[in-house]
């Protein structure tokens, strides 16, 4: 009899260790159990030294790649076999790291992408790091999909990369939300739902605007999670 390969999620971390934290919370609250036993296993690596991504995609610092590639190797070594990172402008540098492992990472993108496509979106603002905006990723995921996508303008980009670096640096997180807020305002004005598509944002956007739908990349990576490392043939 052939018996199930158990799956072990490792997640890549640190960028930022509250976002790390954060996805796995998710991943507890989205994994139907009833007792500590049916909770699905982690192996988490936070390492808050890989450097900066947006400045490194912005040409002003070191490339994260080598930071990268020994975390997820790191976690093939101690046993995951499939990886998840928790950084929305880290998967620009993904397919590099790939190449140096031999488990498979889920596109974090990609995954939303599909989220949205599913729930027949026509049209979706972006909020992201510049690096992330910069790179056109989760523009191209959408677009493939028909889907329309839109941008801060330089101003409101400012509101949302000021409040992303608020929350790293540990400041209040109402404090950080009403910095967000002019950037909200104008993203209802132009589109019917937006992307967090920084894992610092999910955090500030607990209550969004009234008829402004929040597509939470983290809680949609943390739910691919659970679908992947979920024991086959349990039920709860």
């Amino acid at each position: 009899m052939m018996i199930a390969k158990t799956e072990l999620a490792g997640i890549i971390g640190g960028m930022g260790p509250l976002a790390t934290i954060d996805l796995m919370h998710l991943v507890m609250e989205e994994t139907p159990a009833t007792c500590d036993q049916e909770h699905i296993p982690l192996l988490v690596y936070s390492n808050p030294q890989v450097p900066d991504r947006t400045k490194a995609i912005l040409g002003e610092g070191e490339s994260p790649v080598k930071a990268l590639t020994e975390a997820a190797q790191l976690l093939e070594k101690a046993g995951a076999t499939f990886l998840a990172c928790p950084c929305n402008t880290a998967h620009y540098f993904l397919p590099e790291v790939e190449v140096a492992v031999s488990i498979p990472i889920i596109s974090m993108i990609e995954e939303t992408a599909i989220e949205v496509k599913r729930a027949n979106i026509s049209k979706v603002g972006i909020l992201a790091t510049d690096g992330t905006i910069r790179t056109g990723i989760y523009q191209k995921a959408l677009s493939v999909r028909g889907i329309e996508t839109d941008v801060p303008d330089e101003e409101h980009q400012l509101a949302v990369m000021e409040a992303i670096y608020a929350v790293k640096a540990g400041c209040d997180l109402k404090e950080a939300t009403q910095i967000l807020e002019p950037a909200l305002t104008w993203m209802s004005e132009r589109v019917e739902a937006v992307i967090a598509g920084c894992t610092e944002l999910p955090m500030l956007l607990r209550d969004p605007m009234p008829g402004l739908v929040v597509v939470d990349a983290l809680r949609v990576l943390a739910r691919r999670i659970v679908e992947r490392a979920q024991p086959a043939g349990r039920t709860y």
